[in-house]
């Protein structure tokens, strides 16, 4: 495959159990036993870069450049969550996804957007020196 080959409604979907390490009491981001919102989010940008990958070549990845998610639903340790990413618009290297998150239940826990852009890994690092 190739980037030309990415195309809109492409979707992949994945499961995740939610760990101590991922709770707002110890990420930081809240004083509640309950999943974090950046890790909700982590999750989100990890499905839609999974989406991606098997249309780039070993030289390239993505690297997220925008999220707009709304966490709205509670999340205790041990949930299952899936998490969902549709691919939108492809515009060049820009790539928009729609992202959803829902509980074993099928809950919807979380929902936004998020873009991603496909990079050079070479020449993205080389930029960092």
């Amino acid at each position: 495959m190739a980037l030309t080959d990415i195309t809109t409604g492409t979707t992949l979907q994945q499961t995740y159990v939610v760990e101590t390490m991922q709770l707002a009491d110890k990420v930081g981001s809240g004083l509640l036993p309950v999943l974090a919102t950046p890790a909700l989010i982590a999750w989100m940008e990890n499905t839609a870069m999974q989406a991606v990958a098997p249309f780039l070549t070993s030289a390239e990845t993505t690297v997220g450049i925008s999220i707009a998610i709304t966490h709205l639903k509670a999340s205790p340790l041990n949930a299952t969550i899936t998490c969902h990413a549709m691919i939108t618009e492809v515009d060049g290297r820009r790539i928009r996804f729609e992202v959803n998150a829902y509980d074993a239940d099928q809950h919807l826990i979380g929902e936004g957007t998020h873009e991603r852009f496909v990079v050079d890994r070479e020449r993205f690092m080389a930029k960092l020196s």
